[in-house]
């Protein structure tokens, strides 16, 4: 009878008792023309039949005995989630960031499967737009990817699939057989724990050996943990400070050999480039209000996916640690902010991710804002597709998402597609009353990270330098898809 949320997943869905922390992520594939209606109402009708997260949605156990459950809704209807609208006017850029800007403020009806598409055709050039909201329990950045063959082909009109898909069955339910599982659960529960606890006894036993390094790991262990969900009871940004439901979108755009060609000169990873890029442009803008500021916290999302891991689901953990932003020189930045991220993914606290996640999830909401509210912002690095795509018949010309605040004052969602990072930027409107100040903040900043890797293409504002976009480019014949001349051990974000 359906599946349990993982503690991670039911994280993003009990803090959205604070409406400030809503978890809506919102991603656009920007398309060079309409593509076919059927075709698409036929993918989406079979992608919720391969995989039955897209027809189940979330029912909670009385009283909280449980965490929520995942389960097929009998009701389940298409059309209700995808939909298509003509552009209204001017139909640029500009307009689906608006209609990507009301879909990021609304709640989900949690009534209904978590996700909902809306297709915007005839903006200028007979371009068109799918604007994909989903709630953040559903999957992660990288989950969303590994959904994404469902969705889009490698050519512009491949062969339909000729494979017959059963929808999964309805699952109906009595409140009693809910709560019955879900004592079965916290029973199976409390025999892990105990057999947790043997192999304690077992790991005491042999620490009677080296009892100085036995200490000392359980002693890093604890501190780990203590770092990791310690409040924050304040920002470090003077003036970044307030929260509110308002948001406001846009998009900033680079080359991906331009970035990680400056990366390499600094020694650093892409991810370590990205986060100096927006640190010095938020510099720049706390500069700009006479408000100059030493180190920045950045909740950056962690991965700890596996490959055997299913498809979707919320495989991430939420570091935060402070960054520097006063130094000027962008090499600096760079190798401070590999420091630091390297130790970020190294805590011994990420093992027990779930079982932390779990623990906040009973207590208020307080708690977890307490967590979340006074982090400056948020930046996360996901790697996207390498190759090129078309949804339907439509070329995807550029894919860009925009993650949840959390709290924060600015999200930052760097998604690679083909040789293009799409920086989508979401913000507090009460934490910066001035977006575009803040932009073109950070776009000095993105430029002054690239500007050390030699010659390059420049930052691209696509909502202020014009609405068409460059011609997407394909990875070089031979190249590593997951960014060879990256060097990070580790995964690039979440």
């Amino acid at each position: 009878m359906g599946v349990f949320m993982r503690d991670t997943d039911a994280f993003t869905w009990y803090m959205e008792r604070d409406p400030i922390l809503r978890s809506t992520v919102v991603a656009v594939a920007w398309l060079d023309r309409s593509p076919d209606w059927d075709t698409l109402v036929a993918r989406l009708e079979r992608a919720s039949r391969l995989l039955p997260i897209l027809r189940q949605r979330v029912f909670v156990p009385p009283i909280r005995l449980a965490t929520p459950r995942w389960m097929v809704d009998g009701r389940f209807d298409l059309r209700w989630h995808l939909r298509r609208i003509d552009s209204p006017a001017p139909h640029t850029p500009e307009t689906v960031v608006a209609i990507a800007r009301s879909a990021a403020m609304t709640a989900f009806d949690r009534s209904f499967p978590l996700w909902e598409f809306t297709l915007v055709e005839h903006l200028e050039g007979e371009r068109a737009a799918l604007i994909m909201k989903m709630h953040h329990s559903l999957t992660d950045g990288l989950g969303a990817m590994q959904l994404a063959p469902l969705l889009f082909d490698l050519h512009r009109n491949p062969s339909p699939p000729t494979d017959d898909v059963e929808a999964p069955a309805s699952e109906p339910f009595r409140t009693v057989d809910l709560v019955r599982a879900s004592l079965v659960r916290d029973v199976g529960r409390a025999v892990g724990l105990a057999r947790f606890a043997a192999g304690s006894v077992a790991f005491a036993l042999g620490s009677l050996r080296h009892p100085v390094a036995a200490v000392g790991e359980v002693v890093e262990t604890t501190r780990s943990i203590a770092r990791t969900v310690a409040p924050i009871l304040g920002t470090l940004s003077p003036i970044m400070k307030e929260r509110s439901l308002g948001r406001e979108l846009d998009l900033l755009e680079v080359q991906l050999d331009d970035l990680t060609r400056a990366s390499a000169v600094a020694g650093g990873t892409l991810n370590d480039a990205f986060l100096a890029a927006v640190t010095g442009g938020l510099r720049r803008y706390h500069d700009r209000h006479e408000a100059p500021v030493d180190t920045l916290r950045v909740t950056m999302p962690i991965s700890i996916r596996r490959p055997s891991d299913p498809i979707g689901g919320n495989r991430i953990t939420l570091m935060r640690f402070a960054v520097p932003v006063s130094d000027p020189d962008p090499v600096g930045r760079i190798r401070e902010i590999d420091r630091l991220c390297r130790d970020a993914r190294s805590e011994r606290s990420l093992p027990f991710t779930n079982a932390i996640a779990g623990s906040f999830n009973l207590m208020p909401a307080g708690v977890v804002g307490s967590m979340l509210k006074h982090v400056d912002f948020l930046a996360s690095d996901v790697p996207g597709l390498t190759s090129l795509v078309h949804l339907a018949g439509a070329r995807v010309e550029r894919y860009s998402a925009f993650g949840p605040t959390t709290g924060s004052s600015v999200n930052l969602t760097l998604m690679s597609y083909g040789r293009t990072c799409c920086v989508g930027i979401t913000i507090d409107s009460a934490a910066v009353p001035d977006p575009d100040v803040l932009v073109e903040s950070l776009k000095a900043g993105f430029q002054e990270v690239l500007d050390l890797g030699g010659p390059n293409d420049g930052v691209r504002l696509p909502l202020r330098d014009g609405a068409t976009a460059a011609t997407p480019t394909e990875p070089a014949p031979g190249a590593d898809p997951e960014h060879a001349s990256d060097p990070a051990p580790a995964p690039r974000g979440a």
